[in-house]
């Protein structure tokens, strides 16, 4: 038997790109909605006196300050996964229902990090670059299988869990890490220590949410324990890997290559003079592919996000 959806009254805010479904949705049950994607922050800010409802992903970070001024407030969805920038406790402490919604892009997100892994591998961007050029090189651009080297996952939720299921087919021996998982080991994955993944991983994708314990997570004397100078792969949080570490790692050989889809400062016109410096060393670097923060941005998975955050809202 299918369950009767939800009515809601009031004004819902979508402070992020999103598939038409979801206000479309969101308006038949009921609600006036204002898909504002492209307004300046502080326009939505002003409107927070009347709102119900909100969605929103990394552009807006919803305070304690923004939940005070939100009086009527019932839910907040979160496209994608990652609540760090959500006041969550504060919000439940005002029965205000927060969900988000990363079962809707794990896929997009594995599949993209398996690309990034060959595109290393591979030497693809490169050597795309270079024919653009005109130089068509294939003794330098010899690359290298993964089948039979060792994937080491950094947090098995949702999205950490999809890259398990990708790399299979690879034939890659898999393990991973989750500081707040137990008895998750078995015949595809086996559970080990962050320890035993610096150790042994040839690859090593982190998915982490960005907190306190996370922040830098992969710090120079992280990379200073890698044995097998593994690529590191970063489709999380920016934050998470300690940029300039990063590229200490790259010049000392600790590693042999770095894909990223996320840094710690997304905003090319905010870069200093020295993260640009640093930023474009990486751009640079041969054995570096950084995309911008695409990996989640997959048709289905704009849809799919959408409709998980409906179908946990009951609208």
């Amino acid at each position: 038997m299918i369950s009767k959806r939800k009515t809601g009254e009031g004004l819902v805010i979508i402070t992020a790109s999103a598939h038409p479904m979801l206000a479309e949705r969101l308006t038949a049950a009921g609600f006036e909605v204002w898909y504002a994607p492209k307004e300046p922050i502080p326009a939505i800010r002003e409107r927070l006196k009347d709102v119900v409802g909100l969605v929103v992903s990394t552009r807006v970070q919803v305070t304690q300050s923004w939940i005070d001024a939100a009086p009527k407030l019932q839910w907040i969805g979160r496209l994608g996964s990652g609540m760090e920038l959500i006041d969550v406790p504060y919000a439940q402490s005002k029965g205000i229902q927060c969900v988000s919604s990363p079962e809707g892009n794990r896929q997009a997100v594995a599949e993209h990090v398996l690309g990034l892994m060959l595109s290393i591998s591979k030497r693809i961007s490169l050597s795309a670059e270079q024919v653009k050029q005109g130089i068509w090189e294939r003794d330098g651009n010899r690359g290298f299988e993964w089948t039979g080297k060792t994937m080491g996952i950094v947090g098995l939720g949702n999205t950490g869990s999809a890259v398990a299921r990708v790399v299979r087919g690879l034939e890659m021996y898999t393990m991973a890490y989750d500081r707040y998982k137990m008895d998750f080991g078995g015949k595809e994955v086996r559970e080990v220590s962050l320890e035993q993944i610096a150790r042994y991983a040839d690859v090593i994708s982190f998915h982490v949410p960005l907190t306190s314990e996370t922040h830098h997570m992969a710090n120079e004397a992280f990379f200073r324990s890698l044995k097998q100078q593994p690529v590191i792969i970063n489709a999380s949080r920016g934050a998470v890997v300690d940029t300039p570490a990063l590229w200490m790692a790259l010049e000392e050989g600790w590693i042999s290559g770095a894909g990223l889809d996320v840094l710690e400062e997304e905003r090319i016109e905010a870069w200093s003079g020295e993260q640009k410096a640093l930023y474009d060393k990486l751009l640079q670097h041969p054995r570096v592919v950084i995309t911008p923060h695409i990996g989640g941005y997959s048709e289905q998975a704009t849809y799919k996000m959408s409709n998980v955050l409906l179908e946990k809202l009951g609208y």
